[in-house]
């Protein structure tokens, strides 16, 4: 074996891949056993949201109107010009159960 250093050799057992490769071998005779891994997390699922849909991803159409609505609106105007944009978006959010 050549070291990128230049020391050591074929020969010499102290050369870090000689270490990992039975530190490997050591560590899988440590892992746990098929009958352990086997067991089944059942996940609570909101009935209000069977897909499982992240809040980014859910409502797209109320999220898309109040963005547009916050893009186009002056600085600072957005909070009161789109409030139904932002109460539709609350509302269809609370509708898969998100807590907005």
């Amino acid at each position: 074996m050549v070291s990128f250093l230049g020391f050591g050799s074929s020969s010499d057992n102290s050369s870090p891949v000689s270490k990992t490769s039975t530190s490997n071998s050591a560590a899988s005779s440590r892992t746990a056993s098929p009958e352990v891994c086997e067991v089944e997390v059942k996940k609570e699922v909101n009935p209000l949201n069977p897909k499982g849909l992240k809040p980014c991803c859910a409502c797209p159409e109320t999220k898309q109107a109040r963005d547009d609505c916050f893009i186009k609106s002056s600085p600072g105007e957005g909070d009161e010009n789109c409030k139904a944009f932002i109460e539709a978006h609350k509302a269809c959010m609370r509708g898969y159960g998100f807590k907005v």
